[in-house]
């Protein structure tokens, strides 16, 4: 197996609501005719599905609650860690941890969507954030 990453699905309650929240930081939707909504980010793809449906096709039982998963996306600077999350708040996410410098040397928050997945936005100064977007390990 390669070691890469190509879709992350999130297991949505309501589909339209969790599309709207998506859009208004500023996402680009592409809607499928089965009901899931894709958004292309950089080379990987997110997706947003019924949890239900999401479950049953993943061969697992859901007992609801967090799924012991963060996602994360890095930014430029800790100016813009607090923009994310301000932009999240006003969409209808909640701020689980505000802004703050971290243990390892850079400066975080995290937001939760309305259906509960929390997002960690982190400025690394010791990782370099392309022009396009891509993460990469290493010295900046």
């Amino acid at each position: 197996m390669e070691q890469r990453l190509s879709l992350v699905t999130l297991g949505v309650s309501d589909l339209e609501r969790a599309t709207r929240f998506y859009e208004e930081l500023g996402w680009q939707a592409n809607r499928d005719a089965d009901g899931v909504t894709f958004f292309q980010t950089g080379g990987l793809v997110v997706a947003l599905w019924s949890r239900a449906e999401l479950a049953a096709d993943s061969a697992v039982e859901d007992p609801g609650g967090w799924g012991g998963v963060t996602l994360a996306q890095n930014v430029s600077t800790p100016a813009e860690v607090d923009e994310v999350l301000a932009a999240a708040e006003r969409a209808g996410g909640t701020v689980g941890r505000s802004g703050a410098s971290t243990f390892w040397g850079g400066y975080s928050g995290i937001f939760i969507d309305p259906d509960g997945h929390p997002w960690e936005i982190a400025h690394n100064p010791f990782w370099v954030l392309t022009d396009d977007g891509r993460t990469l390990l290493g010295p900046a």
